[in-house]
């Protein structure tokens, strides 16, 4: 059975050469949504009192941040390391879509981005059987318990219209899905302006990838399913996109948010904004927001010289994301990035930093 291993500092390549002071800078970020409990707001491994003690360390050093040596060395005074024997690590990675949309419903804005029911909710524990499928962690809630809430294909027939939950509207189905899959984005407004959206909940049924789909059905190889030559096939005919993006039942919900920082990326599931960079998405039942993880790939990311060897922290989540070494690159905001992000399929070495003494079964 596969197991984890501690390894010392100068196993990992490329360490001395990471920008520490902005692994530690994001760090900070994750120690400040500690401080005002934000990363409960997707459930999951809760950081433990260790992490909140060398979180609350990282916020008590001055407003600037030390650089070089200093900074390496506060998480190699604070954390060990440990790798999965196994040696399987893999990485995608996702950005934040600049799409143009509407507040009101158009010809040219016809599809909508909903906020999320006021019915919708998580389900206690204890309720997770019956006539529902176990596996549900949203369900809508009526004056007679819980029913499963409509997927994809209902709410595009119309479950949810002349509710009032439509936030935004934007130009084709296949550019909300996008939304969707992302989590987020940047929306640049018909009036001018501009907005940001963020999750803020999903229907509760299971994600299914439609990459998947169509290499299982022969339409693409696995090298061709990157994200923008799925995007051309679904846009080349529309018919036949709406039926397989209906396939997909998981159907997410937005808020717009307020008082963010243009600088970084939106709202991530530990409840801080994303670093491009720095902020990576993980399995939330295998490790606790907050945690710094180093990735090594064995190749390079499409249009960089060198491998990627960084010191990322976990912050984020997604239903693709599962397993003890899977990862997922926050890579910023607009074409550019979704373009890279589009093409990361990297095999790596994954290697989690605990606090010192502790091992990673506790």
């Amino acid at each position: 059975m596969p197991e984890w291993k501690r390894l010392p500092f100068d196993s990992l390549d490329g360490w001395e050469a990471d920008d520490h002071a902005a692994a530690l800078s994001c760090f900070r970020m994750s120690a400040r949504g500690f401080a005002n409990r934000s990363f409960v707001s997707r459930k999951g491994v809760s950081p433990d009192s260790s992490l909140l003690e060398i979180a609350n360390r990282a916020l008590s050093l001055d407003n600037k941040v030390p650089g070089g040596s200093a900074a390496r060395k506060f998480f190699e005074d604070n954390f060990d390391l440990w790798e999965y024997s196994a040696r399987k690590g893999f990485v995608t990675a996702y950005f934040e879509p600049e799409v143009e949309a509407s507040r009101e419903r158009s010809h040219d804005f016809p599809y909508p981005l909903y906020a999320k029911p006021p019915d919708l909710v998580r389900l206690p524990e204890e309720t997770r059987a019956g006539n529902l499928d176990p596996s549900l962690e949203w369900a809508r809630k009526t004056v007679d318990g819980f029913e499963e809430f409509p997927d994809r294909h209902a709410i595009d027939a119309g479950a949810l219209a002349g509710l009032g939950l439509e936030l935004f509207w934007v130009r084709s189905a296949v550019e909300a899905f996008y939304i969707h899959v992302q989590g987020s984005a940047r929306l640049l407004l018909d009036d001018g302006t501009s907005a940001r959206i963020s999750y803020a909940g999903k229907s509760g049924h299971p994600y299914t990838s439609i990459g998947r789909k169509l290499v299982t059905r022969g339409v693409m190889t696995v090298d061709e399913a990157n994200m923008v030559n799925i995007r051309q096939w679904l846009e080349a005919d529309m018919d036949r996109a709406l039926a397989l993006l209906h396939e997909n039942r998981s159907y997410i919900f937005f808020a717009e948010l307020e008082n963010h920082d243009p600088a970084f990326g939106p709202v991530a599931a530990a409840g801080v904004q994303l670093t491009p960079g720095r902020s990576l998405a993980v399995d939330k039942s295998r490790h606790a927001y907050g945690t710094p993880v180093w990735l090594s790939t064995e190749i390079p990311l499409p249009s960089q010289e060198k491998p990627w060897r960084r010191l990322m922290i976990a912050q984020d989540t997604g239903s693709a994301i599962v397993g003890p070494e899977r990862g997922d690159i926050f890579l910023g905001s607009g074409k550019e990035a979704g373009i890279l992000a589009g093409s990361v399929r990297h095999r790596t070495r994954f290697v989690v930093f605990r606090p010192k003494g502790k091992g990673m079964d506790e």
